[in-house]
């Protein structure tokens, strides 16, 4: 196998995306069966364990304490409710168990206890844990990593250049920090983005570049299609192109060979043909449940029935 690379620059970048389709998805799939079982998807499943009031701006956000959305705010979930979940989500066929807190920053004191607590139950069933908490200190990474985390997520969302024009709460360094920090604790990176938005290509260019120059590269890259909810300001948002979703995974796929490419939000805006062919650009992730968050996703018996279709299987706790 040919070393990974950490120093491909943006036309290179643009000069993949914009092959013609196939040779893209040929090129993507050489890749992929270097790296990864053809016939297997992990399955992931992503609960909102403290919901709404977000003091953050994210155009694309429900949660954000800035739109007047049909989102019920809800606080943090006891440990037990988490577990239940968790729990669910083993029976449904996940290996990885995502924790959503909609917080500008993680908080210190108890509730933050209530999540380490939460980490190290998910580890106990068997699963791979993942938490999305905000912005993190030094110590928090550290105290995550010793209850046995196994990634965080924390998306850049798109490029440098068009981030001003989706949050302004928040700055692009303020997120490369945070996964700094992670890293330097010794957790995994979950980190991608979201197509969509009103961005360009040469915006979906950038972020795949500061995903691609990342060392090492997230484990974790997931893909997001926009979810257009009612009371944020991208509510009316035009769609964009399924085809650009599938170029970006391809891309991503060719550009971070090892990385899980996460299929992820705006799954049930597509047909199964548009979902078969991000799984044959490379995605070889999704998230199962009827909610990521609080927007809605396809049921975890959809997935079965579509997935057995396609002959894979969701990948096995070890």
């Amino acid at each position: 196998m040919e070393a990974l690379r950490y120093d491909w620059t943006v036309e290179e970048i643009a000069q993949i995306y914009e092959l013609p389709l196939p040779e893209l998805i040929f090129r993507a799939q050489s890749v992929h069966r270097r790296y990864h079982k053809p016939s297997e998807v992990q399955a992931c499943m992503l609960l909102s364990i403290k919901t709404g009031r977000c003091p953050e701006d994210c155009a694309y956000c429900p949660q954000s304490a800035h739109y007047k959305t049909a989102v019920q705010p809800a606080p943090l979930l006891d440990v037990q409710q988490i577990l239940d979940a968790a729990r669910s989500a083993r029976s449904a066929g996940a290996t990885r168990f995502c924790m959503g807190a909609a917080w500008r920053s993680a908080p210190l004191g108890a509730e933050f206890e209530r999540v380490l607590e939460a980490v190290r139950g998910v580890r106990e069933l068997g699963l791979e844990a993942c938490c999305t908490l905000g912005m993190l200190t030094d110590e928090q990474a550290q105290k995550l990593a010793e209850a046995g985390l196994t990634a965080y997520n924390h998306n850049l969302d798109t490029s440098p250049e068009f981030y001003g024009e989706i949050i302004s709460t928040r700055t692009y360094q303020d997120r490369l920090d945070t996964l700094d920090r992670v890293r330097k604790a010794g957790i995994s990176v979950c980190c991608g983005g979201i197509i969509g938005l009103g961005e360009s290509r040469n915006d979906r260019y950038s972020l795949l570049h500061q995903l691609a120059i990342q060392q090492p590269h997230p484990e974790s890259v997931p893909i997001n299609l926009l979810v257009r909810v009612e009371g944020t300001p991208l509510a009316k948002q035009e769609p964009v192109d399924v085809f650009e979703l599938v170029r970006m995974i391809a891309t991503a796929r060719i550009l971070m060979p090892k990385s899980m490419v996460r299929l992820s939000a705006g799954r049930l805006t597509m047909s199964e043909e548009a979902q078969a062919l991000c799984i044959l650009a490379g995605a070889n992730s999704i998230f199962i449940g009827e909610k990521l968050l609080t927007t809605p996703n396809p049921s975890a018996q959809e997935d079965i029935r579509f997935f057995d279709k396609l002959g894979i299987s969701f990948r096995a706790i070890t």
